[in-house]
């Protein structure tokens, strides 16, 4: 049932009302951008361990979660659809819901019978909201509606000029892990070197912590990254999963690096990142908006990729050495650079705020599974399917010319006259043509399936020139 926080009367902040103790249930989480879920089809999601099944209610218009269990067998809701009539129906035998969650048929049952009437033929049903192009989830007890949906402040509070970039992908880690790492911007230099980053930026990071509850932290960096040409940076953490860095500056005007960690199981969330800008000039922001949505993909698989494997295998050194309890012990922090993962494990410390308690971490992944893009990513995204289908359409249509070509081409030479000799080299040409297109679109095609195994840091340096 779609819920606005905004006609909320006495706001009960996220985590519970026990101050000793944030609990992970009790907060909203974006689990999909709007401009990927489809109308016509259910969606899967799983948040916090709970399988969901996502779903538009045309008869209430608005987006519905619900447990991913029909109460009648426990098959999957997600594998069904959703009928003419614009209820989610079971792909078992037929059961359908309506949006509350509530039963309203149960086609095996006689006439008259009011078998679906029972309380224990409804599915449980979670709160849902739409705020700045996502669809959050609510899968707490406390009234939905009276907590706090995290948003980008910085956006609302001034909604005219912005553009943002939007990307999302299933990361094989936990939500800290994720939020650990985005916190603590001295890395960018060295992993994301040749991809965002410079190892010649790199420098001491003088971060300090401004203020911290329950409810996050906001710090500070007055230098700020690229040595201090980009003038300070401002951090903020909304408990229990969104951060954003603010930067301001001359060249770039006004942008944030604003990331949601959702946890979905332990050892597992998924990213929302986002970038707006804010630009003095219009020429960045018409260059932004033109660029197609799953060619930005493309470069922010590559970023997170830079950090995939190794935040993999940490998490599991971290938890063999007693986990976010023992990170002052796992973890050596001799600068002020950790200040903000240090406060972020502090606050998991000190309010309880491991949202997977006891749970063990899953079996150690392959590298192959770490870089795969398609089922993190390309199947979930709207834009990456639809260019990868036009990629593989385009593939065959070159494939059936260049045949055609080469098959023609004897013919061709019998038939025309040596006064036709161009016709016949280009009719010899079109094939290696066609060759070449179907060469550069298939390894566009790998793209959207597979990272590289080797990041850009790693890459050999291209030696300078020494002058005579």
């Amino acid at each position: 049932m779609l819920t606005d926080a905004r006609t909320s009367i006495a706001e009960i902040p996220a985590g519970g009302t026990d101050p000793t103790r944030f609990d992970w249930k009790e907060a909203w989480y974006p689990v999909y951008y709007i401009q990927d879920l489809d109308k016509t089809k259910p969606a899967k999601f799983t948040l916090l361990g709970q399988d969901l099944v996502i779903w538009w209610d045309a008869n209430a218009e608005s987006w519905q979660a619900f447990e991913d269990q029909c109460p009648h067998r426990l098959a999957p809701l997600s594998e069904g659809r959703i009928a003419e009539d614009g209820l989610l129906e079971c792909p078992y035998h037929g059961w359908a819901f309506q949006g509350d969650g509530t039963c309203d048929r149960i086609p095996q049952q006689p006439e008259g019978s009011l078998a679906h009437q029972s309380k224990r033929a409804c599915v449980a049903s979670y709160a849902t909201a739409e705020r700045q192009g996502l669809l959050f989830v609510y899968p707490g007890q406390n009234p939905s509606e009276q907590v706090k949906i995290p948003i980008i402040e910085p956006m609302e509070e001034t909604p005219d000029g912005w553009v943002c970039l939007n990307t999302f992908r299933d990361l094989p880690y936990d939500a800290l892990t994720l939020l650990e790492n985005v916190l603590d911007s001295s890395h960018l230099p060295f992993t994301h070197h040749k991809s965002v980053g410079n190892r010649s930026n790199a420098a001491p990071v003088e971060l300090e912590v401004l203020e911290s509850s329950k409810q996050g932290f906001k710090g500070f960096w007055q230098e700020g990254p690229r040595k201090g040409t980009l003038g300070s940076q401002q951090t903020t953490f909304i408990a229990p999963a969104l951060m954003w860095h603010d930067l301001t500056s001359k060249q770039f005007g006004r942008t944030l690096t604003v990331v949601y960690a959702t946890p979905t199981r332990k050892g597992e969330c998924r990213v929302f990142a986002r970038f707006p800008f804010k630009f003095a000039s219009k020429l960045p922001s018409t260059f932004i908006r033109l660029t197609p949505r799953w060619y930005s993909h493309l470069g922010n698989n590559t970023v997170l990729e830079d950090d995939q494997i190794f935040l993999h295998y940490q998490e599991r050194y971290l938890a063999e050495k007693g986990g976010s309890d023992n990170f002052a012990k796992a973890f050596y922090l001799p600068t002020r650079s950790d200040t903000f993962v240090s406060t972020l494990r502090q606050w998991v410390n000190a309010f309880e705020a491991d949202p997977f308690p006891g749970e063990p971490l899953p079996p150690l992944q392959s590298i192959d599974q770490l870089l795969d893009r398609y089922h993190s990513h390309t199947i979930h995204c709207s834009s990456c399917r639809t260019a990868l289908a036009r990629i593989q359409t385009i593939k065959i249509g070159t494939t059936i010319i260049g045949g055609l070509a080469w098959a023609l081409l004897p013919l061709l030479s019998i038939a025309l006259s040596p006064s036709s000799i161009t016709i016949a080299t280009l009719a010899a040409i079109v094939p290696l043509i066609a060759g070449s297109i179907w060469l550069v679109l298939n390894r566009l095609e790998q793209k959207f399936y597979k990272g590289q195994r080797t990041p850009a840091r790693n890459l050999p340096e291209k030696k300078r020139k020494s002058a005579l």
